[in-house]
C-alpha cells in the first residue's frame, strides 16, 4: 500500500467512523483513535463484504458499499463503547 492509499484510509476511516458516532445515541465514551481505527475495520471489511454479495464497483459513489461500511462501524462503535463502559463500571 502506498503513502497515499495509507493516507485516504485513514482519512475515509475517520469519516466512516465519525458517522457511525453520529448514528449512535448518547455519548460513546471511546476516543478518536479508537474511531478512526474502526471506520478503518469497518471499510475494509465493508468493502471485502460488498465485494463478495456482489456488488459491482463504479466510477461514482458505491452507495450500497457505503451503507454496508458505516453499518459495521456502527456496530463496531457500539461494542467498543459498551467494552468501555463495562470497564468503567468496574474500577
Amino acid at each position: 500500500m502506498t503513502a497515499s492509499g495509507i493516507i485516504s484510509a485513514i482519512f475515509i476511516g475517520a469519516i466512516i467512523g465519525a458517522l457511525a458516532r453520529l448514528i449512535l445515541p448518547g455519548r460513546q465514551p471511546i476516543g478518536l483513535l479508537l474511531t478512526i481505527a474502526i471506520g478503518i475495520i469497518a471499510s475494509v471489511v465493508g468493502t471485502a463484504i460488498a465485494q463478495k454479495v456482489g456488488v459491482a464497483t463504479t466510477d461514482g459513489v458505491d452507495w450500497i458499499e457505503l451503507v454496508f461500511q458505516i453499518g459495521l462501524a456502527v456496530i463496531g462503535v457500539a461494542a467498543a463503547s459498551a467494552l468501555m463502559r463495562k470497564r468503567a463500571m468496574r474500577r
